[in-house]
């Protein structure tokens, strides 16, 4: 086991907004985190990376309690978090950002911009391109770059296949596959039932900042009422 998260509470002020949320990810796993809009999904990762931390509660990543440590120690650690803003740098192009982020990591592995790039064909023809200027699907693909080149073992993903066209989720699809055949794990959250089917091993369903129903997504798939109950297909 890679993460494992006990009984985390998350407040944004007074707002409690996750309650008691525990779950698992195995290294090599897909899991993801399933539910509508604003049941926690979002605070769950930022809960991981440290950057709204659960005041109550364990995370462990590796054996190493990370609750209460800071972002850029969480990374180092070798989590990388795609958000559902991208974050990417608007005013410098696809080469810079993907070597700001290797040069920002402090670990070595399979991916560099080559690999990135073979990955990401459109990225090496839109090198120099300025990240302001990219369509929302390449900045999805620049962002996940990104990541990428910090060579983590685990990737958050918020919301990767939202407000993109058909063809590219399909594309998405493939391409996080690829990445786990090198050995990544994953840790994603969506809304779209479909496409985690295509990517995931398991699920956890949350509603109202608690997990309400768990196991592999096949079993969610075929179960009609939590779909109805819970999820958006």
């Amino acid at each position: 086991m890679i993460l494992k998260a006990t009984s985390i509470n998350t407040y944004y002020g007074g707002s409690h907004i996750l309650q008691d949320v525990s779950f698992d990810v195995n290294k090599g796993e897909a899991v993801g985190l399933l539910g509508r809009n604003g049941v926690g999904k979002t605070t769950t990762l930022r809960s991981i990376m440290g950057l709204t931390p659960p005041r109550k509660g364990s995370i462990v990543f590796k054996n190493t309690e990370i609750v209460g440590k800071p972002a850029y120690s969480v990374s180092r650690l070798g989590i990388a978090y795609m958000p559902d803003d991208l974050r990417i740098f608007p005013d410098l192009s696809c080469d810079e950002n993907l070597e700001i982020a290797a040069r920002l990591s402090m670990l070595k592995g399979y991916w560099n911009k080559e690999r990135v790039e073979e990955l990401f064909p459109v990225l090496r023809a839109r090198k120099k391109q300025k990240g302001l200027n990219l369509s929302g699907g390449e900045k999805k693909m620049l962002s996940l770059g990104r990541a990428l080149m910090a060579n983590p073992e685990l990737i958050l993903m918020d919301e990767p296949s939202e407000g993109l066209a058909p063809l590219i989720v399909k594309n998405l699809a493939e391409v996080i596959r690829t990445i786990r055949s090198q050995g990544m794990t994953i840790l994603l959250a969506d809304q779209n039932l479909k496409f985690c089917r295509k990517v995931s091993d398991r699920g956890y369903i949350l509603e109202k900042g608690r997990v309400v129903y768990s196991g592999a997504i096949a079993d969610i798939w075929g179960n009609e009422e939590v779909i109805k109950k819970y999820l958006v297909l």
